[in-house]
């Protein structure tokens, strides 16, 4: 039985549909290849409350994993660490600080993401940055540890 993970994309445009999401459906793709099992990602506005909204939505139906991608900045309503913070029980900063230096080697403002990691109950979340880009490097990352730590929230040994 594979474990199911969801995707947010977290985008003022997106959600009006004035762009197109493309890193959304980029981090769907890597975790299907990665067996998960995903529906499509939901796309919400930027924002604090939508992002705390739709996380307590997903980890609500036992997922377990959730990526955000979107949100990540420093602009006015870039606040998807926010929404995540106020969700998430216990951060994992060793994901993110992974992220940003793999980001930096392509991209100097990978410095600037303010992407969290953490753990609620059973469900870990990762933000990611919202652009294909970005999604397409990180996504490897978020797949080398999901299962292990999907395997200790359950109770697993080390």
């Amino acid at each position: 039985m594979s474990l199911r993970a969801a995707v947010v994309t977290v985008s003022d445009r997106s959600s009006r549909g004035e762009r197109t999401d493309t890193s959304g459906p980029a981090a769907v793709a890597a975790l299907r290849d990665g067996g998960f099992d995903c529906d499509d990602a939901v796309v919400v506005p930027d924002g604090a409350d939508s992002v705390e909204q739709a996380l307590r939505s997903i980890v609500a139906t036992g997922a377990a994993l959730i990526v955000t991608t979107g949100g990540t900045g420093i602009a006015p309503r870039d606040q998807t660490p926010e929404g995540t913070a106020r969700v998430i029980e216990r951060e994992i900063p060793g994901i993110v600080e992974e992220l940003r230096r793999l980001g930096l080697a392509e991209k100097p403002a990978a410095m600037l993401s303010r992407g969290l990691a953490g753990v609620v109950g059973a469900t870990l979340i990762v933000n990611l940055p919202g652009s294909s880009a970005a999604v397409r490097s990180g996504m490897p990352v978020v797949l080398s540890v999901a299962t292990h730590v999907a395997d200790q929230l359950s109770g697993g040994d080390h």
